[in-house]
């Protein structure tokens, strides 16, 4: 049986052209920890480090820019993280629902009941005192609860510390 040639894939095309690294291109030799504005390139919007295939970086370029920007950090002069806050204007035209819709009737919800009779926590069945198996009334020391201990007459209680 002759071995299956395996077929080119057809969105080579759109990945033909490798993407060449600014480092290459502006002839830069040495990633200065310093050189803040050469780092924040290598960054996202959010200060993360930017990915190979993005950069077009080669390994050993994205370890000193990895580096470079690590140390940039350490000495406060690039963020470790920027928060982006969206402005969360009014409701537009959505109405009252948000952006969710109007749902209708949801159904029959069988056994589980309205939703509204839930009450609040200390209606259900729980792990309360009398709930408790006798697994949970033991002490780590063996000791029932409420047994009564007797200590020895000049027995060190505080472990030998004086």
């Amino acid at each position: 049986m002759p071995a299956k040639s395996r077929s080119k894939n057809k969105d080579n095309a759109r990945r033909a052209k490798k993407k060449t690294s600014l480092l290459i291109t502006e002839g830069v030799e040495y990633v200065d920890w310093k050189d803040v504005n050469l780092l924040r390139r290598f960054m996202s919007d959010r200060s993360k480090v930017r990915a190979r295939r993005v950069t077009g970086n080669n390994a050993q370029q994205q370890a000193d820019v990895a580096k470079a920007i690590k140390n940039a950090r350490e000495m406060a002069l690039l963020p470790y993280v920027t928060r982006i806050t969206q402005q969360r204007g009014g409701r537009g035209d959505r109405g009252d629902r948000g952006d969710r819709g109007d749902r209708g009737d949801r159904g029959d919800r069988g056994d589980r009941g309205d939703r509204g009779d839930r009450g609040d926590r200390g209606d259900r069945p729980g792990r309360g005192r009398e709930d408790r198996g006798p697994r949970d009334e033991r002490r780590d020391d063996g000791v029932e609860p409420g047994a009564e201990v007797t200590v020895p007459e000049g027995a060190d209680l505080d472990g030998g510390e004086e």
